[in-house]
């Protein structure tokens, strides 16, 4: 894979300064236009062989472009804050916006590569990694980034001789590094590691672009213009070609029974046996939290249901266990600005807690295939991706050590109209009830699809789906606590 990268490539300083001025206008021409259509972002992945030249070529792009429009980052050594997360989330958290670049060194190639060239896990573990980058990759092509992979490589003769130059150089002996000399002992078994993740993730959304370090006007020239025509093409390119998505719902019933229909709506708590219940699983709750053993795991909360189905209360009954210190609730509206310029599931990234924290999302990211898909606001093929790309976030949070707890507060269509008629005639129940709520009622058949859909498709061992009878909220309120405790003690119990 990297025999073409080894022969020699090289640039004369003439023709290399000839070509400059040319390449700097027209990158800054296509930089510009990116920033004005602002529909997708740009992604660069710095990867390769120490001495290659990766800092140089990037420093130069930053004078040829406008670096107020490029962010540069740097993974090296994980914080204490980055430990405390799932390993994903320190790369989300740098995610550029659409009309903006982002480059990013010490990515999560260069993460799997070194971890096993030091041998801190074996081959399947990095099969495993594999696979993790190629879903992360795939989703962000598809909400529409545009990512270039640069491998900077050189031969074990030319890396030797380049780290010799740069020690005898009093100039530019600062550069060297103790990484660089130790890849001088582990080269073979870093370029062996190296060939495999770049032949498994190298996709016609995501190549990987291997390019020769020795000779640092090929290399600036070649990496420049690898990034202008691509970028050239993405602008110009209004609609990519999309395959044609099956639209048809996962479950299909010939017998009339559906899932939310078989469930028992009649279940009741009288008042007595409420308070008992709920003063008892709260204190249970209260006391999972601060065992010492949920300090290397963190809680996620998930509240989905019905409009008037009693989320509120039930999170209220939640968060009234607990000190507010420990938790923290989410509440998900539309987009803002900001959030519409990433990815769907950044704005759910960036509130994932720590080790031993606990966050209640109140709506949360399946209204992709909810709200989204009954709304028509996305696509059939964006809703229909939305399963798979929602199973794996939530398996990366919990091979992280994160619980997910999810829940679907169903009710009947009879208790829905009698509670929003409650919320016209009550002062101050009136700010609950909206034109929106009475619309999407209107809409009821088509929202129980989607929630058959959303669960026979996203409930798993990992991240099960808890439908919680809410016709009476007493006894929905018990369920919930009472589920929570429930998955808190597995896992807790597992360690």
């Amino acid at each position: 894979m990297f025999e073409s990268a080894e022969i020699g490539h090289a640039i004369d300083k003439d023709d290399y300064e000839a070509a400059i001025p040319a390449l700097r206008e027209a990158l800054l021409e296509a930089q510009f236009e990116l920033q004005q259509q602002a529909r997708f972002p740009v992604i660069v992945l710095i990867n390769g062989i120490e001495g290659a030249g990766k800092g140089e070529t990037v420093k130069l792009l930053n004078e040829w472009m406008d670096p107020r429009l490029i962010q540069v980052s740097t993974f090296d050594q994980q914080t204490d804050e980055e430990l405390a997360h799932p390993p994903a989330w320190r790369y989300w958290r740098q995610l550029p916006p659409k009309g903006r670049m982002g480059i990013f060194f010490g990515n999560w190639y260069s993460q799997m590569i070194q971890g096993r060239v030091d041998g801190h896990f074996k081959d399947a573990v990095l099969d495993q990694a594999i696979i993790g980058a190629e879903n992360l990759e795939r989703m962000l092509c598809d909400e529409g980034a545009l990512i270039f992979k640069f491998w900077f490589h050189l031969s074990k003769k030319q890396m030797k001789a380049r780290l010799k130059n740069l020690k005898d150089d009093p100039e530019r002996s600062w550069r060297l590094s103790p990484l660089d000399w130790e890849q001088t002992e582990t080269y073979d078994r870093f370029v062996r590691f190296g060939e495999r993740v770049l032949h498994r993730t190298s996709r016609d959304y995501a190549p990987w672009y291997v390019v020769e370090g020795a000779d640092e006007n090929y290399r600036n020239l070649t990496v420049a213009k690898i990034l202008l025509e691509g970028l050239q093409t993405a602008l110009t390119t209004q609609n990519a070609e999309k395959r044609h998505p099956h639209a048809g719902p996962a479950s299909v019933s010939i017998d009339n029974r559906s899932l939310l229909g078989s469930l028992d709506l009649s279940q009741r708590l009288d008042k007595e046996s409420y308070q008992k219940q709920l003063a008892s699983e709260q204190a249970r709750l209260a006391g999972l939290v601060r065992d010492k053993r949920f300090r290397k795991h963190s809680l996620v909360t998930v509240f989905e249901g019905n409009d008037a189905a009693g989320k509120g209360g039930a999170i209220r009954r939640v968060a009234a266990a607990l000190d507010p210190r420990q938790y923290r609730i989410v509440p998900i509206a539309a987009p803002t600005e900001e959030e519409r310029a990433q990815p769907y599931l950044w704005r759910f990234w960036r509130h994932i807690p720590a080790r031993g924290k606990f966050t209640v999302f109140d709506r949360s990211w399946y209204g992709r295939v909810l709200v989204e898909r009954v709304e028509g606001f996305c696509t059939p093929a964006d809703w229909l991706r939305a399963y798979g790309e929602i199973n794996d976030f939530e398996e990366q949070l919990s091979r992280a050590g994160v619980v997910v707890v999810k829940f679907w507060l169903s009710i009947d269509s009879e208790t829905q109209l009698a509670r929003f008629q409650e919320r016209e005639e009550i002062a101050f129940k009136r700010f609950k009830i909206t034109e929106e709520d009475w619309r999407n009622r209107e809409k009821w058949p088509q929202y129980a699809d989607a929630v058959e859909d959303m669960v026979d498709r996203t409930s798993t061992q990992l991240a099960p789906w808890t439908l919680v009878e809410a016709n009476d909220k007493r006894f929905a309120r018990v369920k919930v606590l009472r589920t929570i405790n429930d998955a808190l003690e597995r896992a807790l119990n597992r360690d």
